[in-house]
């Protein structure tokens, strides 16, 4: 039953209005709704902001390595030290290994770029500090409601965004009202931001409808797939950040991995994968187990304890791959537009200053007496912003490594090293991830080693130290547009791809009646890490919001 037919039966939605109204509490989003009220109260004006968080709560879906650079933080709240900013553990030592199978080779520091050097950054857990960011926001005055998953774009008569309606709580599995059933609510705005992350489920829809993508390269992804691990105190140095690369990949995939050394005999260690692979056997989850049996990882874990799992799919298409940021009614921030910047395995200082630019331009226009118009302020500002310098000097370095690690280790080397990326060259992405596998026919089966339940894990235990949870009776947000493709395509000729790539075995097919193949969608085991809806190469699989609070709750993510 869809929501027309719903609110004609039930009635009109209830709605409350905005000026702002955020999609998404990470980074981006709070950073916006922070700014927003700071130049508020800095001219005395009453301005309303509310945001949206599909998660259970602030930081339950927030996960990334995490190595942060405060710059953009300081630019936001200068004195977020005294405000306890949950920045506790600054860098001490930088090593990048390249792995053999059963060696480590470090590269010597003063041989490493700018972009691997993390002196000055502060290893953290990005949910935390999203919950902090949120407390300093309500603080503010911002609004935010969380457990609510912001599930259609509103527009009005032009075409233009009004702002987003919440999804519809109650539905069963039939797709009919059940006694719980309660309808969404409009949050109508002057203009929206869009901060849900990487391939946000309405942000995608927003670049289709308004063609944000005309004219720029084809979005890359990778999956980053992270534990949370209490190790021996012996073996713990806070502060230390290991990234490595080589070996369990093969040279011409590109990945690479790090571990980061927290406070309380914490350690975060996390494996990166790029979506753009070409063999269908590759599985990042069983490439992430492999990883940590490499001697100079193990010696770290062993006689430790995992605390904690999840995934999440990565923007890294870089500053080519950037979608035009602006449309009637609203923007794209964070990394829903792709402000990563892969060289340096960061993100959130991008987000947070996109964040605010976004806000500061909303501000001036509502300030002016506008609404609903495309804020072109924002894409201006980027423009002439040290975030645009930034990214121009590291536009080259995924397409370098997607060539070779030897190959585009070198390069990557004499661009960053020698000329600090300012190199009168530009290489294009020319494959969106989905076009990349060859036929299964192809390629060479990948055989991976049985867990051992004390290093290596399966992928139902990992869910489990997620808390990941989605009310058993509602449709499944895992969609197919045509329920025939996973078995006369994806299983025909690529073997089934869907139960390798899903970190969280979402995907599996079983022999039906009559011997036939058939795909089950485990939905409710999703972590939200949007990896299928990338890299399904029929592009069949469409996730879909879920009811809201539904998903992983990560702690210290």
């Amino acid at each position: 039953m869809n929501t027309q037919t719903l609110v004609e039966q039930y009635g009109p939605r209830d709605a409350m209005e905005y000026d702002v109204v955020i999609v998404g509490a990470g980074p981006a989003g709070l950073a916006a709704a922070i700014r927003l009220k700071q130049l508020a109260n800095e001219q005395r004006r009453e301005l309303s902001v509310c945001v949206l968080e599909k998660g259970s709560e602030v930081g339950a879906h927030t996960m990334s390595g995490a190595v942060m650079d405060p710059r953009a933080l300081t630019e936001l709240l200068s004195d977020w030290h005294e405000r306890g900013a949950p920045l506790d553990v600054e860098v001490t030592e930088d090593r990048f290994l390249f792995l053999s199978e059963d060696r480590a080779r470090q590269v010597p520091n003063w041989l490493l770029p700018e972009n691997f050097k993390n002196y000055g950054n502060y290893v953290v857990s990005l949910g935390n500090v999203a919950r902090w960011m949120a407390e300093q926001a309500e603080a503010l005055g911002v609004e935010i409601f969380a457990g609510f998953a912001a599930a259609e774009v509103l527009y009005g008569e032009r075409g233009e965004v009004r702002g987003v309606a919440t999804g519809n709580m109650g539905i069963g599995k039939d797709g009919q009202p059940t006694g719980e059933f309660q309808l969404g609510m409009e949050l109508q705005a002057k203009y929206t931001f869009f901060a849900e992350g990487s391939r946000g489920h309405l942000g995608r829809q927003l670049q289709e409808r308004f063609h944000l993508r005309d004219g720029v390269d084809p979005q890359t992804h990778a999956i980053g797939i992270k534990e949370l691990w209490e190790i021996d105190p012996s073996m713990h140095k806070p502060g230390l950040v290991i990234h490595t690369a080589g070996w369990p990949l093969d040279s011409d995939t590109y990945g690479g991995s790090f571990l980061y050394h927290l406070d309380n005999n914490q350690v975060v260690v996390g494996f990166v994968v790029g979506l753009g692979y070409s063999n269908p056997y590759l599985s990042p989850f069983e490439e992430f187990q492999r990883y940590k049996t490499h001697p100079e990882i193990r010696k770290f874990l062993e006689g430790g304890k995992r605390v904690s799992y999840g995934a999440r799919a990565i923007t890294a298409g870089g500053l080519q791959s950037l979608p035009k940021l602006v449309f009637p009614g609203g923007a794209l921030i964070g990394c829903e537009a792709g402000f990563l910047n892969a060289s340096r395995i960061k993100g959130s200082h991008a987000a947070i200053t996109t964040g605010m630019m976004a806000a500061q331009a909303a501000f001036d226009a509502i300030a002016e007496g506008r609404q609903n118009d495309a804020l072109v302020e924002y894409p201006e500002a980027f423009d002439r912003s040290w975030l645009k310098d930034e990214l121009y000097r590291a536009r080259n370095f995924k397409q370098w490594m997607s060539k070779g690690l030897y190959k585009g280790t070198f390069m990557v080397g004499f661009e960053q090293k020698l000329l600090g990326g300012r190199v009168p060259w530009t290489l294009r992405h020319k494959h969106a991830d989905h076009e990349t596998l060859k036929p299964a026919s192809q390629c060479k089966k990948i055989t991976y080693t049985k867990p051992d339940g004390k290093l290596t894990f399966d992928r139902l235990s990992s869910v489990y130290l997620s808390n990941t949870n989605h009310a058993e009776n509602q449709p499944a947000h895992l969609t197919l547009k045509d329920v025939t493709v996973p078995v006369s395509i994806n299983l025909g000729k690529y073997d089934g791809p869907e139960a390798r790539f899903c970190p969280a075995g979402v995907y599996e097919y079983r022999e039906v009646e009559g011997g036939a193949a058939a795909l089950v969608i485990n939905a409710q085991n999703c972590v939200h890490c949007k990896t299928c809806d990338i890299k399904d190469p029929t592009q069949n699989i469409v996730w879909v919001t879920p009811e809201g609070g539904g998903g992983p709750n990560y702690p210290n993510m």
